[in-house]
């Protein structure tokens, strides 16, 4: 039988952190990560979809939990297709894409600095792996990344860039899971080793996806979003 492990999203959170879970002495991201992994025995960086990882700072996390620890960690927002300010690149990729104020995409980066982003992100998770503390990189696409041709491409293509590292796709758009398309796109994810994310999200909005139960890997994920529409 597998053993299942559960967590939240990120020991430093600003509601978990105002909460009064930690205790009076535990002031600083140290400190907490090491209190957070003394309790659970996994948590989910999303601090990675806002900035490229660090390896520097993977190690520190590395050397600062328990051997069994687990880390799932996001996938930068430029390579799940969101909208990525020009501030949250490394240095001298903002340098290459000029002072635009405007929001970036994978899509406008030029073909060497693609490469560049992927080898960054890949070299930065690189201490977790290493150190068999990595789970899963969890690819939540946004709800305009529909069902299609390129969509399909994409996702393979995620293996070649992280050929040993574990994928987990969570769908934001309720057409991937429809009735038609639903056994499709689970045999296209168990083909190619990725963990579908089963999601308990809010309901009645017009991307919502429902609660499909399926494995289509050996690592099974669930995500609980909670059920606030107000806030989703």
């Amino acid at each position: 039988m597998g053993r299942i492990k559960v967590g939240i999203s990120s020991w430093t959170e600003p509601t978990l952190i105002k909460s009064g879970w930690y205790p009076p002495d535990a002031t600083t991201a140290e400190d907490r990560l090491r209190y957070y992994a003394s309790k659970f025995p996994i948590v989910e960086v999303d601090s990675t979809f806002y900035a490229i990882p660090n390896e520097k700072t993977a190690q520190l996390w590395v050397e600062r939990t328990p051997k069994d620890f687990t880390f799932n960690t996001k996938a930068h927002a430029l390579l799940t297709q969101h909208p990525t300010p020009p501030s949250r690149l490394p240095k001298d990729l903002r340098e290459k894409v000029g002072d635009s104020k405007g929001n970036l995409y994978f899509k406008d980066l030029a073909p060497k600095d693609k490469e560049s982003v992927w080898d960054r992100f890949r070299e930065g998770l690189q201490p977790l792996q290493d150190a068999g503390k990595l789970g899963a990189v969890v690819f939540q696409f946004p709800k305009w990344f529909l069902p299609s041709p390129a969509s399909y491409r994409f996702m393979e293509d995620l293996r070649e860039w992280l050929p040993a590292f574990g994928i987990a796709i969570e769908f934001r758009q309720k057409l991937w899971m429809t009735e038609e398309r639903r056994a499709r796109v689970l045999e296209f994810l168990e083909q190619h080793g990725f963990t579908y994310i089963v999601v308990d999200e809010p309901q009645g909005f017009s991307s919502s996806v429902p609660p499909v139960v399926a494995v289509t890997a050996p690592l099974g994920m669930v995500r609980f979003h909670g059920r606030n529409r107000e806030t989703w």
